[in-house]
């Protein structure tokens, strides 16, 4: 299902323990440890895709730098890993952000990023804040629908990187306005519509 819907809509969505058997195994205990672990190291790094490209967020600063140079390792060519310096595994929009980036095979290069410098408002962490799967759900419909606000932006700009990282944009600048021009044509509302069936 997921190939089908890579190929008719250019999206999909791949549930580890679905398509990485090894990870079946590892659910049970990575719950029990009800902390972050090598498990949420891993995880990402053990893609069956064999991907070339890459946006992950981690747990740690200390670790952009080392899943970037894993990832190459590996394989990948195009790479962004960071760490919200407020603890997000996301580009955030509270404070500056590492990122370890790789563009077209080059080297590691690791820089502190500030989303204001892109016109982003610094908000806090609780103008981010979820709830639970279906609150969640309602956000990103509200969002795609055009509702403005700091959940739009986060998820404009962490959109950017995937959208760097595949090649469409450059710059996290170019990407944010890709990703703004989605939302706001109805384009991606489209394409969840379209993946939700």
């Amino acid at each position: 299902e997921s190939a089908k819907d890579i190929e008719s809509i250019g999206l999909g969505f791949m549930f580890a323990p679905v398509y990485h058997p090894a990870m079946k195994h590892a659910i049970g205990a990575r719950k029990s440890l009800a902390v972050r672990s090598v498990f949420n190291i891993l995880g990402p790094l053990c893609n069956p895709a064999e991907v070339k490209a890459q946006a992950m967020g981690v747990f740690h600063p200390d670790l952009t730098e080392v899943q970037a140079n894993v990832l190459k390792a590996l394989g990948s060519t195009n790479v962004m890993v960071f760490h919200g310096r407020d603890g997000l595994d996301e580009i955030s929009t509270t404070t500056t952000t590492i990122i370890s980036q790789i563009q077209n095979g080059g080297d590691v290069k690791t820089f502190e990023f500030d989303a204001s410098e892109l016109g982003l408002n610094r908000v806090s962490i609780s103008d981010l804040r979820g709830g639970n799967p279906a609150e969640n759900a309602e956000i990103i419909t509200s969002i795609l629908k055009g509702e403005k606000g700091p959940k739009r932006d986060i998820v404009l700009l962490n959109a950017a990187a995937g959208i760097v990282v595949g090649g469409k944009a450059s710059t996290l600048e170019d990407g944010l306005l890709l990703a703004a021009e989605s939302v706001d044509s109805g384009a991606a509302l489209n394409i969840l519509n379209q993946l939700a069936g």
